[in-house]
């Protein structure tokens, strides 16, 4: 057949030349249009691994919803077009537990993990994912850390798989420790934490800054409790108050931060504490009004961002009568979605090196960067103080009436510390 004599030259399947080239140009357009969300429709599974169960239950059950709630929330609307599922998985806080669920999503074929509390499971996940990755190419995972702070885990055991949202101790300490040293009526701190990796941490790195940036204070005392254990502090607070101490510093979260807080209103403590964690299920309303002016948090974020933040927690509070706090949660799907983008693909090792080096606008902080030589993220913290909401600052966690005062702003380039990590690339 010699379709250059036939008709054919002049219809295509019934239409002209030209309303061929019409509908032809309009398909382009089309793909165009598609190419903004080259994965339209894709899902992508993610494992939450934390606890639902005991003493740290409530902090699980909370982020939980949150990862969920965020997951819902850029699944309607991301560069990439996908679709985000978020199962969750109880570790127990346990680091045989959680490496069991990182083994049941693999077999599941879930390609992407998030966990935050515990730095002793960070460690454990993050060798275990670099070591699975090692032995099953092209079912690579991607380790997405929201929480967990450990310095170890972008430094000495930094791992490609591995990305930290939150800021790690040494950041928060230098900015805490920037803030303490302008503080006149500190003169005796004791150190209280948590006896696993995080809590260690803490002491070693509140010592160090302490040392060098206001020499005059006295460390009065430094101990470590058992995580997740302790149901009465009140004798840790009579050590405390026995010691002369005008100031406490602890890493503590979940209930060894609300019990310690509480302990310290009934035991008639009123000194300061500079915590990581006040905003934290729990914590608000064992403080109540007893801790205004006096408990104070460095973050990377708190109640009181403004714009989208202030929208997202308001519509969390009204469906599950909680509070917002897990801000990394945010920014973990604003790098996800980007970097699927940028990448074109959900494949775990593609979107990972996309994620190297990525910069975000991102819905609150300003802009934040995942370091390339170490998978941190660089971003602004704040020292916020714990007083009565209203005016500026009107949200209320856990209905206290109180809230989180920001009083000083630290820029990455302030609070960012360096790296000791040689990355190894796939």
């Amino acid at each position: 057949m010699k379709f250059a004599s036939s008709r054919f030259t002049r219809r295509v399947f019934g239409l002209s030349v030209g309303a061929a080239l019409v509908l032809s140009a309009g398909a382009v357009m089309a793909q165009a249009k598609a190419g903004a969300k080259p994965l339209a429709g894709q899902v992508v599974k993610i494992a939450w691994i934390d606890p639902l169960s005991g003493l740290m239950a409530p902090v699980g059950v909370n982020q939980l919803k949150s990862v969920q709630f965020m997951a819902e929330k850029f699944s309607q609307s991301n560069p990439a077009g996908v679709k985000f599922e978020v199962t969750g998985i109880d570790n127990k806080l346990s680091p045989t537990e959680s490496l069991n669920a990182l083994k049941s999503a693999a077999d599941q074929g879930i390609r992407y993990i998030v966990q935050g509390n515990g730095s002793s499971v960070a460690l454990a996940l993050s060798d275990a994912v670099t070591k699975y990755n090692e032995r099953n190419p092209g079912k690579e995972i991607v380790y997405l850390n929201s929480a967990a702070v450990d310095p170890d885990l972008t430094n000495s055991k930094c791992s490609f798989w591995h990305f930290r949202f939150d800021a790690d101790t040494t950041m928060k300490m230098e900015a805490m420790t920037t803030f303490i040293k302008d503080q006149k009526d500190v003169h005796k701190v004791f150190i209280l934490g948590q006896n696993y990796s995080h809590g260690q941490q803490v002491s070693k790195y509140a010592k160090e800054y302490l040392k060098r940036k206001r020499p005059d204070i006295e460390i009065v005392g430094d101990e470590l409790h058992p995580i997740a254990q302790v149901r009465d502090f009140s004798p840790y607070i009579a050590k405390i108050k026995a010691s002369g101490a005008d100031t406490v510093i602890t890493g503590n979260w979940g209930s060894d931060l609300s019990l310690l807080v509480k302990a310290a209103g009934e035991g008639g403590y009123n000194g300061k504490f500079f915590t990581y964690y006040t905003g934290v299920t729990g914590t608000p309303t064992a403080l109540g009004a007893h801790g205004a002016g006096r408990v104070y948090q460095i973050a990377y974020a708190h109640y009181n961002m403004g714009g989208k933040m202030d929208e997202w927690m308001k519509e969390f509070k009204a469906k599950y009568n909680d509070d917002f706090y897990t801000g990394s949660f945010v920014r973990i799907f604003e790098f996800l979605g980007d970097a699927m983008a940028k990448a074109k693909t959900t494949d775990p090792v593609k979107v990972a090196f996309a994620m190297e080096g990525m910069s975000e606008k991102s819905a609150f902080g300003g802009e934040v960067e995942m370091r390339k030589s170490d998978h941190q993220l660089q971003q602004t913290l704040y020292m916020t103080e714990w007083e009565k909401a209203g005016g500026k600052y009107p949200y209320s966690p856990e209905n206290t009436g109180m809230t989180l005062v920001p009083v000083a702003e630290y820029p990455a380039y302030v609070s960012s510390t360096p790296t000791s990590c040689q990355m190894k690339r796939p």
